[in-house]
Formats: C-alpha cells, structure tokens, sequence
C-alpha cells in the first residue's frame, strides 16, 4: 500500500468535479467523503487508484493511493492526466472573465475537465450515448459494463476490446442496444482487438488528422470524434456545435427564440479560443 500528497495551484473545485462524475452511474465515488477511485490497467495489469481532496478550491491537494509500490509513479502520472492537475484553471478564469459567457465561469469557477479513464471505454461510451438522451445512455453504458466488464474492490472496469469482439449482435440487443448501436460497438471493438484501429497512436497525431482517421470507421461520426478529442484526449479546443446540450445551453444563456445556427455559434465562440473545450464544458454544467 502507497500514499502519496500531491498539490497543485488553484482553484480548482473537486467538489464540483465529484458533482458532474457522479452523474454516471458507473464510476465510484463519494461526495461526501470527497473521493473517488479510478480503475487504470497498466502493463495490461488493472489496479484501483484512490483520489481523496484534501485541501480547498483555492489550495488543492490530494491524497493519492494505491496497492501495489511497482505501479506508484506509473499511477501518478495517469492521475495527473486524468484529472489535469497540469492546466491553470487560473488563466483559464482570466481569459474567460471579459468574454460573453463570463457570468458561467464565475458561477462555475474552478470546475475542471476531468478525462474519461481510458480511450476505449470512451470510445465506447461515446457511440453508446450517440442520439439518446443522458439518463437512457447512462443506463445502457451501466448494462454495458456490468454485464461485461470486470469489478476489483467493488470498482467497475470496461470490458476489454477483445471481450466485445467476442460477442454477436444479439448480445447486446438483449441489453436494448439498437441493432445498429450493436453494430457499431462490436465491429469497432473487433478493429481495436485485431490492431487495424490503434487508440494508443492517437495522442501523437493532430485533431484533424484524427478526425480524418476515424470518421472512416463505421458508427463514428464528427459528434462522436470530437468529444472522444476533448473528453478523452483533453485538447483544449474542442467546440461540438452539434451537441444539443450545448445548443440548449446557448439558447438559454443568450436569451434566444430558437436553438442557434451553426454560424450563430461560430459568432458566439470567438471569443473563447483557444479554450473552446473549457467553454463547452461549463455551458454543459449550467444547465446540469
């Protein structure tokens, strides 16, 4: 066993964090208590990592913990990622405090984008939430998980590619994915297992170049590769105008009739760069 205090600038809200993680029903955490633990496979090997606040917004600090000594730095550096202890939410405030949307990241102030786990379970959870509304994609991805992944100290770990590669169709219409959901997740996993499609390359190309790449796979659209870009790879400058939550969120915090245009967006957002996926996150938690 290993423990570890790590402190970072502020503000940084971890309570806020807690708030928007514990919408999916998957992840295991505790408000109250201010911790959550992280499933991570390194070396293929998968460990549970504890994450407990122990400072304040303005003077963060964590206490990181796990089982096995051989993993720790390994560990810590993967939560660092995760959580992006890296990026200053500080500048973050500046920049945004002269713009259009200043009154948001005031409400919202220190709330960071926390990264999903790993690229495979986002991969997949973003094709499972494809055009369903949030509470009905939360509790497909839980039958998803559940059903066929893999639970260490009552933490749930994603399947691996090759156990969905594995599987027909109607193994997961039974969950009630639509036949072309199923579609989609399974000949995607069967891409990942064989190695035609490698997630761990995407971090060393461009956004557009992985758009480019994976918009050819089947099932995967520009929605889907823009939020596995900003929720799994962190770039920062993500703007998914065709997510509807954002529309909404636009909508009402412009005080318009109707959903906006694209164009009306692009007008929106210029001033927002070059943090377009901080923007995109706080407009989602304004109407959470």
């Amino acid at each position: 066993m290993w423990k570890e205090i790590v402190a970072i600038d502020g503000p940084y809200d971890f309570n806020l964090a807690l708030d928007r993680l514990s919408l999916d029903p998957v992840i295991f955490l505790n408000k109250e208590d201010k911790f959550i633990k992280v499933p991570v496979v390194i070396d293929e090997n998968p460990f549970v990592i504890k994450v407990q606040a122990v400072g304040s917004t303005m003077k963060p600090s964590f206490e990181i913990s796990g089982s096995d000594d051989r993993v720790k730095e390994l560990a810590l550096k993967e939560m660092q990622r995760i959580f992006q202890w890296d990026f200053s939410l500080h500048t973050l405030g500046l920049h945004f405090q002269t713009t259009n949307i200043a009154e948001i990241f005031q409400q919202h102030t220190g709330t960071p984008i926390v990264l999903e786990f790993n690229l495979y379970s986002c991969l997949m959870k973003c094709i499972i939430h494809q055009q369903l509304n949030l509470a009905f994609a939360h509790t497909l991805t839980k039958r998803f998980v559940t059903t066929f992944g893999y639970q260490i100290d009552d933490v749930w770990f994603y399947p691996k590619p090759e156990t969905i590669a594995a599987l027909e169709y109607e193994d997961l219409k039974a969950l009630q994915f639509s036949g072309r959901k199923a579609e989609y997740v399974i000949d995607t996993s069967r891409l990942i297992a064989e190695g035609t499609l490698n997630l761990t390359e995407l971090d060393m190309l461009s956004d557009d170049e992985i758009m480019k790449k994976l918009i050819k796979v089947r099932g995967i659209g520009p929605w889907t590769v823009q939020n596995l870009l900003l929720a799994g790879l962190g770039r920062p400058n993500l703007f998914p105008k065709a997510d509807i939550g954002i529309q909404k969120a636009i909508q009402k915090h412009f005080n318009l009739e109707k959903k906006p245009t694209s164009e009306e967006m692009d007008q929106y957002s210029k001033q927002w760069a070059p943090y377009l996926s901080y923007a995109t996150l706080y407009l989602w938690r304004s109407i959470e």
